[in-house]
């Protein structure tokens, strides 16, 4: 049987390492699919997701709002930072007020991290004076040690590992983003291009889901094969890790999730960040 192609990309990340286990080591039936997985960072995943170039793919929930043209949403996949997420860190204590003031190394302008960034500088009437540069996510915490950055925004193992550097929390964004809405904050999800149908979506999203299922009850053999993609973490914090990201929100959003994304994308265009109001689609 010819076995249809579908790529998939992901993050390098023991999050989803653990979450697609089950796809990239055969260890659930695929039917007439066949999976490739093609492994890369989270901005890069957005960028490409734009030009439409991947089958399914990991992006940032704000991204999503400028490919709803080419993806839907899967249900499965999602990253919910349910207060926490996110953070800002730098080599001194700073006050949220001095941001606006100094210069952020940031992982990509297209990431959720970014646009909650945006949103709290609007908040503090001061958007149009926030100053970033564009880092790889990994050689920002290094960066702001050595001086670099007056702060930097970490995603990922980053925020369990900030401290080792000596480095100062200056907000916690998706602490901030529940304080002020109830809600948990949505940075990340798996979208699946349109094209392919409705049978092939609904089939792609199923499958994804006895993935995350299958590494939620096989933790220990899902995780041995994350910590691959741990970046020395040690086994504890990498378990941890995992449990933030990979939980009951990744099987389905449900309908608190839902209204999560669309708080953030509607506030994103509230501000002006968004250009165009965003109608959730979700392969149900």
């Amino acid at each position: 049987m010819t076995q249809q192609l579908i790529r998939v990309g992901h993050s390098p990340d023991p999050d989803d390492a653990f979450m697609f286990h089950a796809l990239a080591n055969d260890k659930i039936p695929t039917g007439k699919y066949r999976f490739v997985h093609e492994l890369q960072d989270i901005e890069t995943l957005n960028r490409r997701a734009m030009n439409g170039e991947l089958e399914v793919s990991a992006v940032s929930i704000h991204a999503y709002s400028y490919i709803l043209d080419r993806y839907a949403l899967l249900p499965t996949g999602s990253s919910m930072g349910d207060n926490y997420g996110p953070m800002i860190v730098a080599s001194r204590p700073l006050a949220i007020e001095q941001l606006p003031d100094i210069t952020i190394a940031v992982p990509g302008t297209m990431t959720t991290a970014f646009l909650t960034l945006s949103l709290l500088c609007d908040a503090l009437g001061q958007r149009d004076k926030l100053k970033y540069e564009v880092l790889p996510f990994d050689a920002i915490i290094p960066a702001v040690a050595a001086g670099k950055f007056d702060a930097g925004l970490i995603i990922h193992e980053g925020q369990l590992t900030y401290q080792n550097q000596g480095l100062h929390l200056v907000v916690d964004l998706g602490v901030w983003w529940q304080q002020r809405t109830g809600l948990p904050l949505p940075l990340g999800g798996n979208v699946v291009r349109k094209d392919l149908g409705a049978e092939t979506m609904q089939e792609e999203s199923r499958l994804i889901r006895q993935s995350i299922r299958y590494g939620l009850e096989h933790r220990q053999e899902a995780l041995a094969y994350a910590l691959g993609y741990a970046r020395d973490m040690e086994v504890d914090l990498a378990d941890r890790f995992v449990g933030m990201y990979v939980n009951d929100w990744t099987l389905d959003y449900g309908e608190r999730g839902r209204a999560a994304i669309r708080k953030l994308l509607d506030e994103g265009h509230r501000a002006g960040i968004i250009p165009n109001p965003v109608a959730l689609e979700f392969v149900e």
